[in-house]
């Protein structure tokens, strides 16, 4: 290779790391204490050319000495600080490389440095643990989903640029999404200003709120499919059945709407809203929980005489709550008994047995099912008439089907 073509190589490159350098690190200012942050994402030391990862990490921690007293923020720490000797390639020996420096970095600060290392993951279980020793990370903090008081703070944020009708309060809003994210209250006020967009109001309402929430939980109506008579009824008996299951049982969650309406890859589907967080559940609700999943096939065995393909999902969520109450919640005739890792060896006798008493819980749930159906007949016959007739139901017309000695207080 001509010596000027190599020169031109070497500049090219050199010009090449120096970009990635500049691109990579970010200075996003002085925080409101006054002291400098300094920003970079775990996958930013990553690179095709060898030894840019340790590199960066060394210009990272350079320039975090020249400001300080100054704060560091690694975002996605786990592309960076995976554990070692996974692989023998190139690849994962650079990976390695780069952590090590990142290990060196951190052992070389002493108390006058006056520099602070933050990181987030939302995979702290595949961290090195040099990473996490007394020295390095040895705090670690989880966040984790926020309570009432927390959503409705989030949801004023993401309604500040939102036009709200007056008689739309945010504490309503936040008492009916337990278990959001941030993420997911941001998307539920986009949807819903969409909702209103589309609907040709001035303001954002209860109505477009709904809307969103029905779209986040159930799915998006599936527009232009259609079903057959037959298959709308077995639907709605279907649907009706959890109903019937969710308003008799104590420990459960208030029915708030059924539809027959197609959504996602359902043919219809029962929404239920928690009155409260649950940060502890018992063994009731559970139990309850079980028997409300397996509503809809007990209304198939019981009015329909006939089973369906559409309780599949059903049946698989009510199993592994079941398997979770043996297994790993101890609330079983077996004890208190934990399997631990499934890479962990277990006898054959362990997990039969484990297998039994799942059956018992669910086989014990679907009788419990059938004896509420076979006792709601009437009631179930008057719901499915109007699900057949209205395809979508709320919690108001959901209570005028069923008699008033079956209904919770909600």
């Amino acid at each position: 290779m001509p010596l000027a073509h190599q020169r031109r190589q070497h500049c090219r490159l050199r010009l090449l790391r120096q970009h990635h350098r500049r691109r990579r690190v970010l200075l996003c200012g002085p925080c409101p204490h006054g002291v400098p942050f300094l920003a970079a994402s775990g996958s930013s030391f990553q690179e095709k050319f060898a030894g840019l990862g340790a590199a960066r990490v060394r210009h990272l921690f350079s320039k975090g000495r020249k400001l300080s007293p100054c704060i560091i923020f690694i975002d996605e720490i786990d592309a960076l600080g995976r554990k070692r000797g996974r692989g023998g390639d190139s690849a994962s020996a650079d990976q390695d490389q780069t952590l090590n420096q990142l290990l060196v970095e951190m052992d070389g600060f002493d108390q006058s440095t006056s520099v602070i290392v933050i990181a987030s993951t939302n995979r702290p279980d595949i961290l090195d643990k040099a990473l996490t020793r007394p020295g390095r990370f040895d705090r670690e903090i989880a966040v984790n989903l926020a309570d009432v008081g927390g959503r409705e703070a989030i949801l004023t944020v993401h309604a500040r640029n939102l036009k709200l009708e007056d008689e739309l309060d945010l504490k309503w809003i936040a008492r009916g999404t337990p278990g959001f994210s941030g993420a997911e209250l941001a998307n539920l006020m986009n949807e819903s200003a969409i909702a209103a967009t589309r609907d040709g109001s001035e303001a954002v309402g209860r109505k477009h709120v709904e809307y969103a929430r029905d779209r986040i939980l159930m799915g998006a109506e599936r527009q232009g499919f259609m079903m057959d008579e037959e298959e709308r009824y077995a639907t709605a008996v279907h649907e009706a059945g959890h109903v019937a299951v969710g308003l008799a049982v104590e420990n459960g969650d208030p029915i708030h709407k059924v539809s027959i309406l197609p959504r996602g890859r359902a043919l219809g589907v029962t929404q239920s809203l928690p009155e409260k967080d649950r940060l502890m559940k018992k063994r009731e609700y559970l139990e309850d929980q079980i028997a409300l999943l397996l509503g809809g096939r007990a209304a198939e065995q019981v009015l329909l005489s006939t089973m369906t393909a559409g309780a599949s999902n059903d049946i698989e969520r009510a199993v592994e709550i079941a398997r979770k109450m043996v297994s790993e919640f101890g609330m079983s005739r077996l004890g208190p008994i934990h399997l631990g890792q499934q890479d962990q060896p277990h006898s054959q006798h362990l997990l039969d047995r484990i297998e039994e008493a799942t059956d018992e819980i669910i086989n014990h749930q679907l009788e419990r099912a059938c004896t509420v159906v076979s006792g709601e007949r009437e009631s179930i016959n008057r719901l499915v008439e109007l699900l057949m007739e209205r395809d979508t139901l709320d919690a108001e017309e959901i209570a005028g089907c069923f008699r008033s000695e079956t209904m919770r207080a909600a």
